[in-house]
Parts: C-alpha cells; structure tokens; sequence
C-alpha cells in the first residue's frame, strides 16, 4: 500500500508539473506573439488595393486544416531590373513580427514592392483572417513554408527571397534552414534568440532563460543557411538592440551583409534606410534582377 501511495504521489506531481509546463508555454505564445486582428494605427488604409490570397494546408504540427490569409502586391512591370537574364520580377516571401496583423506592415510592404519585388505577406494562424488559435514557433515556421511553397507553385522559374522583421526574423531564419531554393534571405531589426532579448530588458537579471519554450534561437540556425544573407537594424531601436542583429550577422557562413541605418529605430528602418536597402540587394544578391543606383544622378539613393 506504501509503495502504491508513492506511486500515487508522483504521478499526481508530475501531472501538476505538465499542467503547469502547458500554462507556462501558453502565457509564453501569447505574450511573444500577441496574436491580433488589428492593424497599428491607419496602417490598413495602406494595404487597400493589395490582392488578397488564401493558402490552404493540413498542418503536421497540430493535426488540422488550416487557412492562412496573405497580401500580395505584384511588381511593377515597368520597375527597372539588371538585366534580361531576370525574365520574371524577383518574389519576397514578407514574414512580419509581432502583435499587430499583415496589413500593419503595409508600409514596408509597399517600400520592398518599389525596391522591384513582387511581395507575398502573410498572416500566421492567430492573426487576422488566418486561421484562429494561438500560434507557436512550430506553427509559424510551419504556416511559413506552406507560403513559400505556394510562391513556386504560383510562380515557377522566379527568384524567390525571404524577408523577415523582428520576430519574423526568427520565422525566416528557420525557412531559410529548411529550404534550399532561395536566393537570400533579408532580415531587418531581429535577433538571435528570444533569451537574448529577454536579457536586454530592465528585469533580464532574472534567470528566466530555461524556463523559456519559444526560443527562436536564429544564432543556431542562421550558420546553415546556405544563401546570401542582408542583416539590416536602425542604430536606435530601443526594443531589439542593434548589437543582437550584429551578432546574427557576425553568425551567418556568407556571403553576407550588414547595414546598421543611423538613425533608424525598430519601427522606421525600412524608411529610412531605402536608399541602403537600393545600394545593397545588388551586391548582395546580383544585379541581374536588381539595378544598381546611379550615383549622382538626380533622385538617385
């Protein structure tokens, strides 16, 4: 009877202790998340005109169908490329990071379209018109890949990159792992593992790090990405320090480059670093499909 009573102990503290892992992972996703479907301030008002795609999957991560809703927002045909080699405009897989839905980022999705890409956007279950629930690392990269496989489907033969801001980056570097058909991946005001930013905030004292389950550690996985890679961080951005993005560049194999944008915080970078962004995805990635900026020239970046 003793030895069943034990027995009864520590199945009842180990199912307290599961109950508890499961709260704990999550408070995690919803707080790093911050699933919505709410765009930030005016910002939708940006996203009209943009043409609304649906991608449909059975996900292996939690056994059910999903629905991932995207914007996409093709190239200008007239846009200027390298040369004729690039028959087909470039196409940018847009991964954005937390909190607010696509259409929040329809500024820097516009930016990259005048950049010369034609830009799929997309939101992860929990945001939007995605389906609902709340996400995880797991189904992010996940709803991820099943948008990159629906860019070569839709689109066979065209270069294709992926771009990823903030906690998207965390998102593009385990894509850009996993896949070996991009052309590069572009990642702008992100880190190199959730841990790291923990630190960076006034409580990060705290040892918090093992008890985190979404750890997005992109300083593991950037080192097997096989494509050239663009790091881009504003010199003031408060939330992700620009010195966790150095250090993500400082991983990856290359070719690689690193553009700190003074001036720029976590929200304006892609503003205000458009004439770097111009000047850098030629000599990172080619000039076939990217023109170079004539310096000098008037209007020139």
């Amino acid at each position: 009877m003793k030895r069943l009573v034990q027995i009864a102990s520590l199945l009842a503290v180990a199912a307290l202790t599961a109950v508890g892992c499961h709260t704990l992972d999550e408070k995690q996703r919803a707080w790093i998340f911050q699933p919505t479907d709410r765009a930030w301030g005016n910002s939708a008002v940006g996203a009209q005109g943009m043409q609304d795609v649906w991608i449909a999957f059975d996900s292996r991560v939690s056994g059910q169908p999903v629905k991932l809703h995207g914007l996409w927002h093709a190239a200008d045909p007239a846009a200027p490329r390298g040369s004729a080699t690039c028959a087909q405009a470039p196409l940018l897989l847009y991964l954005h990071g937390a909190r607010w839905d696509v259409r929040g980022s329809s500024g820097r999705i516009r930016r990259m379209q005048e950049l010369g890409f034609s830009v799929l956007a997309i939101d992860y279950r929990g945001f939007g018109q995605s389906s609902p629930g709340l996400p995880s690392e797991a189904m992010a990269v996940e709803d991820a890949r099943a948008a990159w496989d629906w860019l070569a489907a839709q689109h066979p033969g065209a270069p294709r990159f992926i771009f990823g801001h903030s906690l998207g980056g965390g998102v593009a570097v385990q894509l850009a792992e996993q896949v070996q058909d991009q052309r590069g991946l572009i990642l702008e005001g992100t880190f190199t593992s959730i841990p790291d930013v923990a630190r960076t905030m006034k409580w990060g004292w705290l040892p918090v790090g093992p008890l985190i389950t979404q750890r997005f550690d992109s300083l593991s996985h950037i080192q097997h990405v096989g494509s050239p890679v663009l790091v881009v961080h504003g010199s003031e951005d408060r939330l992700i320090p620009p010195e966790l993005g150095q250090r993500l560049y400082d991983a990856a194999p290359g070719p690689k480059r690193f553009e700190l944008v003074q001036g720029g915080s976590h929200h304006n970078t892609n503003s205000v670093g458009q004439a770097q962004y111009r000047a850098a995805l030629p000599e990172v990635f080619g000039a076939d499909c990217f023109a170079r900026p004539v310096v000098g020239a008037a209007g020139a970046a």
